[in-house]
């Protein structure tokens, strides 16, 4: 910290103790050039998209949570380069299939930023709360605790170990390197680093490969595997040694095991020093009181974020007891916005720029009030986006994201502020409906016309009420027969255009001009059209009923493509 910096490690919880409150798993530590003992101040969104007025932005003691950028990306250097400039202490970039490029990790050793890294199964929405939650309940007691449990020495190696907060594996891991005399990391059963323990000293080359990578080097699994080392490590319940060669020191390792299931592995390295004279009866029980840990880290993080969406989606249909397993007030009104990814019609999935905003829309929900909650559904976002007192558009905010991202279509609809929870099911109903809308209007675009679009239900009342009204038809108009019926299914068979041109006419309130203009034809040939529609079918335009009823069929026919 500069000399000029204001000591806040009186007020501010520091990274390490924000990073021992949150999901054991959740965040890792590429590199920390100042320590994780750094004061953190606030937790930040920050879109590297997103154009800035101010190029003096900053964020001095923050951690940035940079969306949509992995650590192998080209950007990924300048996202650090501008978090560097605006004083944050640490930045947060999406892990992804790869490890970070060298030059990367180069950048961020020479600075004074910490980079750490966001584990592809995670959701920045998920990061979010619970960094923000650690970091408004956190306290120097509770810091200074955290801190002795992870530095605890226990006689004989269980009091240091069994003394740590459930789930700490990074705790574990420090543990576990006092009482060994080495280095320690901890592996999940595929040979993905979970946690691994300070350096006091520089790693060997594997070491510095496998914290880099967050994993075991390929090449170094295979040859593990060829050389009978795994298999003696999963067949037995004690220490297995591997002497030192050219590429790395000694290695201890022992398997965590929970009756016959391998929860995973422990490995000791000498760390610039030969490992302790007990260190193999350290290992084993280290093996023993690690059980919990690795199952809570296995099954809490996936647990919970599931658990806490199945909420959020069975509020959204009526169980007002899901509020409590959420945390939003019973009694406080509520809107419903949905958004959703456009789906190309080319590749019949929803693009990765789609995915981008709905991502970049939940962190944003996420941060905007208290109360916001968000859940996901395939290509749609739901959020519950809580209202102040007479506040008719409590999501105003949070629609002008979506028009803000660009390469991107995403159609978002937000129901009618309701007020208490027994209300979102129908405010849910009319933002799909909203959504709905306009899907259906972007339908009738050119593809390259097709951009993102926002609405409230009031915008689009009417058509959303004519998809309620044709929904409920539907049923009955499939188990009916008549002249509509028999024109749509020949122009199925055939290829012909009748219905099209019907609904040309009706569209144009029988305007022949217009309506031949909008089908690209000569009016005589949309009155032949018409007349042969007559003649073959019965469909009588003249006739109310009829022009009713072709109108409904054909929409319907329209829906089904």
């Amino acid at each position: 910290m500069p000399a000029d910096e204001p000591d806040r490690h009186d007020v501010w919880p520091s990274l390490e103790q924000l990073l021992g409150l949150i999901a054991p798993g959740m965040l890792d530590v590429v590199v920390a050039p100042r320590g994780t003992g750094v004061p953190v101040a606030d937790v930040v969104l920050h879109d590297p998209g997103e154009e800035r007025d101010d190029d003096a932005w900053a964020a001095p003691g923050a951690i940035l949570l940079a969306v949509g950028v992995e650590v192998a990306s080209p950007d990924a250097i300048d996202v650090l380069r501008d978090a560097e400039r605006a004083g944050a202490v640490a930045v947060v970039l999406r892990r992804g299939g790869r490890g970070p490029r060298t030059a990367l990790v180069e950048a961020a050793g020479q600075g004074r930023t910490a980079l750490l890294t966001r584990r592809p199964e995670q959701r920045w929405a998920e990061v979010l709360g619970q960094l923000r939650t650690a970091l408004v309940h956190s306290a120097p007691a509770r810091c200074a605790g955290a801190a002795g449990a992870a530095g605890s020495d226990g006689a004989d190696g269980v009091d240091g170990v069994d003394g740590l907060r459930l789930g700490d594996l990074s705790g574990l891991a420090n543990t576990v390197a006092d009482l060994v005399g080495g280095a320690i990391t901890i592996e999940d059963p595929q040979s993905r680093v979970l946690a691994y323990s300070r350096m006091d000293h520089e790693p060997d080359p594997m070491r510095r490969l496998t914290i880099l990578g967050q994993e075991v080097p390929r090449w170094r699994v295979v040859e593990l595997r060829e050389s009978g080392f795994f298999q003696a490590l999963w067949g037995t319940d004690d220490v297995v040694r591997r002497p030192a060669d050219a590429r790395s020191a000694e290695r201890l390792a022992i398997a965590v095991r929970h009756g016959s299931e391998v929860l995973g592995s422990i490995w000791a390295a000498a760390d610039g020093r030969p490992l302790a004279e007990d260190a193999v009866a350290a290992l084993r029980t280290a093996a023993r009181a690690a059980v919990p840990h690795l199952s809570h880290h296995r099954t809490w993080g996936r647990a919970a974020a599931g658990a806490r969406e199945e909420a959020v989606h069975a509020l959204l249909k009526g169980s007002v007891r899901a509020a409590h397993d959420v945390g939003v007030a019973p009694g406080r009104p509520y809107a419903v916005l949905v958004a959703e990814a456009h789906d190309s019609r080319e590749s019949g999935a929803a693009s990765a720029a789609g995915q981008r905003v709905l991502d970049v829309l939940a962190l944003r929900a996420a941060a905007y009030r208290p109360g916001c909650v968000t859940a996901r559904s395939g290509r749609r976002l739901y959020v519950l986006v809580p209202a102040g007192d007479g506040e008719a558009d409590p999501a105003r905010t949070l629609l002008a994201t979506v028009r803000s991202v660009p390469r991107s279509v995403v159609f978002a609809g937000v129901g009618p502020v309701v007020a208490d929870l027994s209300g979102l099911p129908a405010s849910r109903e009319a933002a799909e409906l909203v959504v709905r809308v306009l899907r259906e209007r972007a339908a009738t675009l050119p593809a390259a016309e097709v951009v993102s679009a926002v609405a409230g239900y009031a915008e689009v009342g009417a058509d959303a009420a004519l998809l309620r009204l044709l929904d409920g038809v539907e049923p009955l108009w499939e188990s009916l027969a008549g002249p509509v019926h028999a024109m749509v299914e020949h122009d199925r068979v055939h290829g012909s255009q009748y219905g099209d041109s019907v609904a040309a006419h009706l569209d144009a309130f029988g305007d022949t001009g217009r309506a031949a203009q909008r089908l690209n034809v000569h009016p005589n040939t949309l009155r032949y059209r018409l007349r042969r529609a007559r003649d073959l079918f019965g469909v009588d335009l003249a006739d109310p009923t009829v022009r009713l009823l072709a109108d409904i069929g054909l929409r319907l026919a329209r829906r089904a493509g």
